[in-house]
């Protein structure tokens, strides 16, 4: 049973300038994240470079993560494959790694119509125990789950939460009109965060909480506590570093603002390439500006 509340890290994966993977490295970030205050571990989406992972690396990441955890947090593991035969296989897989839910893309390289996709997504269900968050993303996945799909998908108790990052803010009430507590709905949009947390949403699926976890965890604790102002100050001063999750080089733009807090490198798999130049400095400069006027966190 997971309690899809709170933040829940879309941790990146740390790789050497081999293109190995950096276990130290992803120890230590991890430590920052369960110091913070994190309620949950997400392995191997889109900022964990997830098309590059072989399956002995998902497999290496999700048992170090549970041992590295020790029980406190539930760690998650993404599913996004092309074929609902390798989804289940997946979905198997980390279920005998030992990974206590999952996070479900809808198929890859493939648009399904409304009876594929809850074909899909109910076909994998009911092939594992584990409780399952749909990750509704159609700006970048070109699939949306919609309201109806998600009304065949009550069917199956173990789809118990959603990552909502349609960009509409409308969609959190929407769910929550049409649904209840049926689905508990994270925020997938760190520039809707704050937003879509107000409006009742039920966590947040964060990127810059890699490099910036006490900030991240604050933010939702303060709107959940009715404080609004003082997370306002926090997400304003937040928000032009929040606006590189939203970008297509998302993953070395999250790393090098790692790498900058020390708690990261900025090694990526190809086709990626690490930045450089005008770019680089650019995106230095966003991270660099805040460091520098970083405000106090309050008591939570």
């Amino acid at each position: 049973m997971i309690n899809w509340k709170g933040v829940f890290p879309a941790l990146t994966s740390k790789f050497d300038k081999n293109e190995e993977l950096d276990m130290a490295m992803y120890h230590k970030n991890l430590q920052k994240q369960i110091e913070a205050g994190v309620n949950g571990i997400i392995l191997g989406g889109t900022l964990g470079e997830a098309s590059t992972l072989t399956e002995l690396e998902k497999e290496t990441l999700v048992k170090f993560t549970l041992e590295s955890v020790e029980n406190k947090i539930p760690v998650i593991l993404n599913i996004a494959e092309g074929s609902t035969k390798e989804a289940v296989r997946q979905a198997t897989l980390a279920e005998k790694w030992g990974a206590q839910g999952l996070m479900i893309l809808p198929p890859m390289r493939y648009k399904p119509d409304h009876r594929e996709c809850v074909t899909y997504f109910s076909t994998v269900a009911d092939t594992t125990r584990l409780p399952i968050m749909i990750y509704n993303n159609p700006v970048d996945y070109k699939t949306e789950v919609t309201l109806d799909i998600f009304e065949e998908l009550t069917a199956c108790d173990n789809i118990q939460s959603i990552k909502e990052s349609t960009r509409d803010i409308s969609n959190v009430t929407r769910l929550k009109n049409r649904f209840g507590d049926r689905f508990k709905i994270l925020c997938g949009v760190d520039t809707l965060a704050m937003e879509e947390l107000v409006m009742g949403a039920d966590g947040w699926v964060a990127g810059l909480v890699c490099a910036f976890p006490k900030e991240t965890v604050a933010i939702f604790h303060l709107i959940k506590s009715g404080r609004i102002d003082e997370a306002l100050k926090i997400y304003r001063w937040f928000l032009p570093i929040l606006e590189l999750d939203i970008h297509s080089k998302l993953v070395q733009y999250i790393k090098l603002a790692e790498t900058m807090e020390g708690i990261g490198n900025e090694f990526v798999r190809a086709p990626r390439l690490t930045l450089v130049g005008d770019e680089r400095e650019s995106v230095s400069k966003i991270i660099g500006d805040a460091k520098r006027m970083r405000p106090i966190l309050p008591k939570i």
